[in-house]
């Protein structure tokens, strides 16, 4: 188990009824199940990962987040998850905005625009890369990359309350150092929102 999953399961409560927006191979809601006996639904607009979650026997919908989310709003979700996408909608300020209608909380996890690595990069007068952001810049499915004082500034903002965040580096881990200097430090963080 990675240390995002391991983040996710602590934050979701046992028996809760998840939906998982941009749920690639329906892993996570796989080990959600496993962990905590939650309902998962996965929604998935590639269809290679549309098979990969059959075969992982994960209930999943064919479509394009940036479609719409609000179809979903009053199924009775308890959390909705978005890991990892967020970056790749058109219109991200708009998606949080819906997610947070169709379910009372959300986990939202992005890399961070603003890692020292990537800043490194940008001197040598290239699109850098990095281990969340692997893609060169004309493969890449990223439109809106942020930093994370830019995705906090948002929420502020928006009125969307964090109640917990989790920063880690590079290695999926956590610590003092990334805390302290998140927007330097960290190479992706961990949101849990509610209203």
């Amino acid at each position: 188990m990675n240390s995002l999953e391991h983040i996710v399961i602590n934050w979701v409560e046992a028996n809760s009824k998840v939906i998982d927006f941009g749920c690639g191979d329906g892993s996570l809601l796989k080990s959600l199940s496993r962990a905590k006996g939650t309902t998962g639904y996965g929604v998935e607009n590639d269809p290679l990962k549309i098979q990969d979650c059959i075969k992982n026997g994960i209930s999943v919908i064919q479509q394009d987040i940036d479609a719409g989310l609000l179809e979903y709003k009053n199924m009775g979700f308890d959390v909705a998850i978005m890991a990892s996408s967020i970056q790749c909608l058109r219109k991200p300020k708009e998606a949080l905005q819906n997610i947070l209608e169709v379910a009372n909380q959300c986990v939202i996890t992005l890399p961070n625009f603003g890692n020292w690595e990537l800043r490194t990069g940008l001197l040598k007068g290239k699109m850098p890369s990095s281990p969340q952001l692997p893609a060169k810049w004309y493969e890449t499915t990223n439109l809106h990359l942020c930093t994370i004082a830019d995705f906090e500034e948002l929420c502020a903002a928006e009125q969307f309350n964090i109640h917990k965040k989790v920063y880690l580096n590079r290695r999926g881990k956590t610590s003092w150092l990334t805390n302290c200097f998140p927007n330097f430090l960290a190479a992706e963080a961990v949101y849990l929102l509610g209203k």
